[in-house]
């Protein structure tokens, strides 16, 4: 039998990527466990949208924000280790998105008011928990420094993220 648990948190610490072991209140662990958070919103967000090229957009996030969370899960023996990062391209992915987005969306003519639909506001949802795991990198790369792609990745996923509320804002409603 498998068992998902293996006791060795129980006194409060647990293993980072190259097999150090540190607190688990520790700025790192409160990094990595909100990236975990913000890929779970965003599978309630691909659940939502009916907008396939929103989905598509959302599995490919989910997937560089795994990688993210890998690289702050690592120690310096697991940062070696790592077999993908995130890069300049990941983050043109994301400049390319809210340009498109920003374009069909139409200009912004005033401040956005989350909840005009359940799929915008849980878009708007995703884009705040960014912009917290954006405030928690900022703290953590005073004691830890970070690469400068995360921090700039993070910063962009919260306008994209905008940019697709948006994008669910300009559907047609129901009637509701």
């Amino acid at each position: 039998m498998y068992h998902i648990y293996t006791r060795s948190g129980d006194k409060g610490t647990t293993a980072l990527f190259g097999g150090s072991r540190t607190d688990k209140d520790n700025i790192r662990v409160e990094a990595y466990g909100t990236v975990d958070e913000l890929i779970s919103m965003l599978g309630v967000c691909h659940a939502t949208t009916q907008h396939h090229e929103l989905r598509g957009s959302l599995h490919m996030i989910q997937k560089t924000l795994f990688m993210l969370g890998a690289e702050l899960a690592s120690d310096d023996k697991g940062l070696t280790r790592l077999k993908q990062t995130i890069d300049d391209s990941d983050i043109q992915v994301l400049e390319q998105l809210i340009d498109r987005n920003m374009a069909q969306s139409g200009p912004l003519k005033q401040f956005v008011i989350p909840g005009k639909n359940l799929a915008s506001a849980q878009f708007h949802m995703a884009r705040t928990l960014t912009r917290r795991l954006e405030r928690i990198l900022i703290t953590m790369d005073r004691t830890l420094p970070l690469r400068n792609e995360l921090k700039r990745y993070i910063n962009r996923l919260s306008d994209a993220l905008f940019s697709m509320a948006r994008i669910e804002e300009t559907t047609p409603d129901d009637g509701a």
